[in-house]
């Protein structure tokens, strides 16, 4: 009858509209961001001045790597929405599955990320300015650790088609013995430009191993977690070494020349990071007035490299569009100077000069100069 409603009715109609929960989620996910940041704010004040500042380093350096990657998969997600929006087939290009994940699905594990570690790292605030120091030690600890199971975790949830083709292209990459398809390329590529997230986990691991975490044991000068490690150097060749291999695998499967000097491009990078690494194990004169000059000279020699690879073979730039290339930069750099001339003052307009410099030509490549500087020195 008309005058009847049935229970399917009546539960349709009490369901909230799809508005309703997106708004809803994000009045939650501000009030969340509201209070991690208030607490870790009252927290920090409630240390003493001179703490303070070793402790938000100590932090930084536990929780910096997730965060990274946590952004490092909100712009893969941006990359498939983009990929998706402009009918590319990237699926096929990285060889994926039906089951693959879409920019949605990325999304919401960077969402889940997103939530996951800040809320661990306020929890890690708190705790320690308390006085709970043991608990305050054990949140990065459960963090590293739960991170881990989730990526190995057997069992079919949390998208195990995509985790298990991810650690397997991992595999591949570290022992290269077969053929080098894209997502092996693509994920070492990536891997190389990651030298603040493999340097600050080292360091993080391996004081969660001695025990070091909130204290202040390894600011000493004998610690094996300080600057000094040598696991430090060895973590951040790792990737270049990859590269070299499948560099050399591609030349045995092809005979293409260019992948030898590809391998050479990335050959470079290994001087660059053992001697920095000499900074803490040489005498200071040594360091200064030889082994300083053989590492500027190897620096050189890697970011022109480097940039000059990525220029003609990455960006397709052959020297007549690079002269262009290089015209066109120049005027670009000139106009934006000229316009900022009348509200900037002189010391300013040079200094915006050399970090315009710099952030388009250095950093715009993942060249080990400024990766390895930054990860140790930072």
């Amino acid at each position: 009858m008309k005058g009847l409603n049935s229970p399917m009715n009546t539960a349709v109609a009490i369901m909230p509209s799809p508005v309703f929960l997106r708004r809803f989620k994000v009045i939650l996910f501000f009030i969340w961001g509201f209070t991690c940041c208030t607490i870790g704010w009252d927290s920090v004040m409630r240390m003493s001045a001179d703490l303070r500042d070793l402790f938000l380093y100590e932090a930084f350096l536990y929780y910096n790597p997730l965060l990274l990657v946590t952004m490092m998969v909100w712009l893969w997600g941006v990359c498939l929405w983009v990929f998706s929006q402009s009918t590319v087939n990237y699926a096929k290009i990285f060889d994926l599955d039906q089951n693959h994940l879409t920019h949605r699905e990325i999304w919401k594990c960077s969402m889940w990320m997103t939530i996951i570690v800040p809320t661990s790292m306020t929890a890690y605030l708190y705790l320690y300015s308390h006085g709970e120091v043991s608990l305050a030690a054990s949140q990065p600890v459960i963090l590293y650790i739960a991170v881990a199971l989730v990526l190995v975790f057997p069992f079919d949830i949390f998208y195990l088609s995509s985790r298990f083709f991810l650690l397997r292209t991992l595999w591949r990459i570290a022992l290269p013995l077969q053929p080098i398809s894209f997502p092996d390329f693509f994920l070492a590529d990536i891997l190389t430009s990651m030298a603040k997230v493999f340097s600050d986990l080292e360091r993080s691991v391996c004081r969660m191993v001695h025990r070091q975490v909130a204290t202040i044991a390894w600011f000493e000068a004998d610690s094996v977690c300080g600057s000094h490690s040598v696991a430090i150097p060895l973590v951040l060749v790792i990737p270049y070494i990859w590269r070299l291999m499948q560099c050399l695998r591609q030349y045995k499967d092809t005979k293409e020349k260019a992948t030898l000097f590809n391998a050479l491009k990335y050959s470079t990078a290994v001087p660059v990071i053992f001697l920095s690494a000499l900074k803490y194990h040489v005498l200071p004169d040594r360091w200064t007035y030889i082994y300083r000059r053989l590492w500027l000279f190897s620096s050189v020699i890697n970011s022109l490299y480097s940039f000059y690879w990525d220029v003609t073979r990455d960006w397709d730039l052959r020297y007549d569009h690079l002269a262009l290339f290089l015209i066109e930069t120049l005027f670009y750099i000139a106009f934006n100077l000229r316009t900022l001339w009348h509200f900037l003052h002189r010391t300013m307009y040079i200094e915006y000069l050399i970090y315009f410099i710099l952030f388009k030509y250095l950093f715009r490549t993942p060249t080990v100069c400024g990766t390895y500087l930054y990860s140790i020195y930072a």
